[in-house]
């Protein structure tokens, strides 16, 4: 006959083992693993994780709170909830701080860019007024055209004037906004009344050329000066050459 302490030991186990199950304490809430999911996630987002460290600390204990095991699931559920509306919100307030990040990035670069593109402006354009022996002055920039451009004489372009007249006319079709006057200026040689004339046609011929080349007519002013405005003497031929000229006065 077995001993009756050979029949009390299995059924000691088994109680105790029932009072262990009786005792055991209540578990981590069901849920709580998904948002703690969701905040190591946040956590390791490397464009995220940075950008909002008080409302991701907020999260983080929020969730701690959470999956702490309680008796009242309807008290572990709201907390569930709230730790997950925080994760939620940390999320939105650093995708939101990334976004406003990169429009920043990019408007730097476009103000970078925009102040490389005025820089080649400025440079083309004061490359174009060296090639134009343009002189700065109070009245405007100042073009000044010798003789060259005409016959003695004669109000119609030479062919060879064509050259600096297109350069010219590429400026200013680059400068839309800028009016100019053509001023045409003869030496002393004939008579008053016969220089007027004559500067006058040299000065309607360059308007002309320059109309055909896109040069907008309303901006363009064509003056004959005749003698009155020499920039030497005309006692000498190289002097008279010098007052024999047509000036592109652009206004600033």
């Amino acid at each position: 006959m077995k001993s009756l302490n050979s029949v009390a030991a299995p059924i000691s186990l088994l109680f105790s083992a029932m009072l262990m199950v009786g005792c055991a304490g209540p578990k981590v809430p069901d849920g709580a693993a998904q948002v703690r999911s969701k905040l190591t996630q946040l956590q390791s987002d490397p464009q995220l994780a940075t950008l909002a460290p008080v409302a991701l600390k907020d999260a983080d204990a929020a969730v701690r709170l959470a999956e702490e095991p309680r008796d009242d699931k309807a008290l572990s559920q709201h907390f569930i909830y709230i730790a997950d509306r925080k994760v939620d919100t940390a999320k939105a307030l650093a995708e939101a701080r990334y976004l406003e990040d990169q429009r920043k990035g990019l408007s730097e670069k476009a103000t970078t860019a925009q102040l490389d593109a005025r820089t080649q402006e400025a440079e083309a354009l004061r490359r174009q007024i060296a090639e134009l022996n343009a002189k700065q002055t109070e009245r405007g920039l100042i073009v000044t055209l010798g003789d060259v451009l005409f016959e003695t004489g004669k109000s119609d372009l030479k062919s060879s004037a064509s050259a600096n007249l297109s350069k010219l006319a590429g400026f200013l079709n680059q400068q839309p906004e800028r009016a100019l006057v053509i001023e045409g200026h003869t030496d002393s040689v004939g008579s008053d009344s016969y220089n007027q004339e004559l500067s006058q046609r040299r000065a309607d011929s360059v308007k002309a050329f320059l109309i055909s080349a896109g040069v907008v007519p309303n901006r363009v002013t064509a003056v004959g000066k005749g003698e009155s405005s020499p920039v030497a003497s005309n006692d000498s031929s190289s002097g008279r050459q010098m007052n024999r000229r047509v000036e592109i006065v652009i206004a600033n």
